[in-house]
């Protein structure tokens, strides 16, 4: 089985040294880079997870993520940052993090949310064969290729935003709480607040146009899909 590669991007050379050891000991492939810049130059296809800092010199982590994602590059991001209040931590969410972790943090966290990230893929795995596609309309969620698409155009979702709308597409009527949600999207990743849910849904919203009004939600309840009748 191949090895996941980890790039690090942190511009503290010693937290660099001590995640690259544990790391590699947990049988991760890994990759250093002290700058965003730095980190640019050693993205590749390859790279399954990025570990971010958030305060460099030069670009910040929370810049680097939105070009990222701007880019169309989908590779799940952890921050790890100093900054942990509960607004830099939806910051970090609405510019595309999968998962975030607080300064001071120990190594077993660090290796057990990266290996939730990674691991993360229970609701497509469930998906069967036959139900490959999911189309309303001009709206196309492609399963396998894990693709969103409207009017012919791919619409550039996250991973988490991605895993949120197939798991509320799939169930089309069912009305998701956000505990739910937290429970199948996220799974053993700890420290998942409602908000999170919120700010997903809220970008995922925004991207999907016209058909960002078949999410619907009943305040103090949850989400569902509901698409109009034909």
């Amino acid at each position: 089985m191949m090895k996941h590669t980890i790039l690090i991007i942190d511009d503290d050379s010693s937290i660099c040294e001590i995640l690259e050891f544990n790391l590699k000991n947990e049988g991760f492939s890994v990759v250093v880079a002290n700058s965003a810049e730095e980190g640019f130059d050693k993205l590749t296809p390859h790279t399954n997870l990025i570990l971010l800092d958030v305060m460099m010199g030069g670009m910040s982590g929370y810049k680097m993520a939105e070009k990222i994602r701007a880019n169309g590059n989908q590779t799940p991001i952890i921050f790890l940052t100093a900054k942990d209040t509960e607004n830099d931590m939806l910051t970090g969410f609405s510019v595309g993090a999968d998962d975030y972790i607080s300064k001071p943090f120990s190594i077993k966290e660090v290796i057990a949310r990266s290996k939730a990230v990674l691991n993360r893929n229970s609701v497509i795995a469930k998906a069967k064969p036959e139900e490959s596609k999911i189309v309303y309309d001009d709206l196309i969620i492609n399963i396998n290729q894990k693709e969103v698409m409207i009017a012919g155009d791919v619409v550039s979702l996250t991973k988490t935003e991605f895993e949120i709308l197939l798991l509320l597409a799939q169930n089309e009527g069912h009305l998701f709480s956000r505990e739910e949600i937290i429970n199948s999207v996220w799974k053993e990743t700890p420290y998942i607040t409602e908000r999170t849910v919120d700010v997903h849904i809220t970008r995922m919203r925004k991207k999907l146009g016209e058909y960002a009004t078949y999410i619907t939600n009943r305040t103090g309840y949850g989400y569902r899909f509901n698409a109009p009748s034909a």
